[in-house]
């Protein structure tokens, strides 16, 4: 099944870049023997399954990066053709140190869809020419990675925001604040994602409120809504965007903040902390840097932490923890 398959799109792809003008569908099955045997070749039901196979057929092979473009022909029917042109690769040209880094970021994302758009690119690149390693092979140091590079991705939101960010349109989506007890709606201009301590979250322009806002990923609850119109707001460069996440995310510290940490817990603490010492009783006392969002990643250690100082760093955990008891 898989290799007819194979063969197919093989035969499609073929007569799109063979042909010199634009082919129908008419045209393109009476020149491809396995769209003639489709559902006998013959009546209704065999047209409609033809319909659904070279729809399928043609997506897969733009999913695999051949352009098809669709035209009218002269007698007003729908017609396709891929130009050699527009799927010709121009000279690239890379040196070692790039090819590697491509390599590596292709090695990044492994869900499905971005996986597969990464293999592909590899793919041109190598036919292309470039110096590219394979996975498990040697890289263009000549050496062997030890460590594998992963960007975990479980939240749903993840791929509508993407495609929203990328196409420039405004979403709306139920968000759950850390201290409240229910979602509540937002809408929002996206500007791109950033992940962060292993945390995804969306930088963009809140409508509602009229400024720019940060969202956890993981605190998005339902669906993400596509909106039609333009945006209302510049979108700032990637630069100052990547600080607002970092501000609001709490990496941006303006003072230091007084704790108290179970022994034998809390190490991502343990490694920001700018003094540590001994409390007894199991606990030790640290100093670390202080800004927006501590009091909501200190929310994440439990019972494991105890704000001693500031007050109102204290007083946000409490009020977080009471909400997230409150269900």
């Amino acid at each position: 099944m898989a290799i007819a398959k194979a063969e197919r799109l093989m035969n499609l792809a073929l007569c799109l870049l063979g042909t010199r003008r634009p082919l129908t569908k008419r045209e393109l099955r009476a020149s491809i023997e396995a769209y003639l045997e489709v559902g006998g070749g013959s009546g209704r039901g065999g047209e409609d399954a033809f319909n659904r196979m070279f729809e399928r057929d043609k997506d897969d092979l733009r999913e695999l990066g051949l352009v098809i473009e669709t035209v009218e022909n002269l007698e007003g029917e729908i017609a396709y053709q891929a130009r050699r042109d527009s799927n010709r690769l121009p000279p690239v040209a890379l040196d070692a140190e790039e090819a590697a880094a491509l390599t590596l970021a292709a090695k990044v994302w492994q869900q499905a869809r971005l996986a597969g758009a990464a293999s592909g690119a590899l793919q041109k690149l190598r036919a292309a020419g470039m110096p590219l390693a394979d996975s498990g092979a040697e890289d263009p140091y000549g050496g062997h990675s030890a460590l594998e590079p992963r960007i975990p991705v479980r939240e749903a939101a993840f791929e509508p925001l993407m495609l929203a960010c990328r196409d420039r349109r405004p979403v709306t989506f139920a968000y759950r604040k850390s201290n409240a007890a229910s979602p509540g709606t937002r809408h929002v201009e996206p500007w791109t994602l950033e992940c962060w301590r292993g945390h995804w979250y969306l930088a963009g322009h809140d409508r509602d409120r009229g400024a720019e806002r940060v969202f956890r990923l993981s605190r998005i609850t339902g669906p993400v809504r596509s909106r039609a119109g333009a945006y209302t707001a510049e979108v700032p460069d990637h630069v100052t965007v990547r600080e607002t996440v970092e501000r609001w995310a709490g990496e941006i510290a303006t003072a230091t903040a007084r704790i108290r940490l179970r022994q034998g817990a809390g190490y991502p603490l343990r490694a920001r902390a700018l003094q540590t010492r001994e409390a007894g009783d199991g606990w030790d006392e640290l100093e670390i840097p202080y800004g927006h969002g501590l009091d909501a990643w200190l929310v994440e250690f439990g019972p494991d932490v105890v704000v001693l100082e500031p007050a109102e760093l204290r007083t946000d955990v409490v009020d977080r923890l009471r909400a997230v008891a409150k269900g």
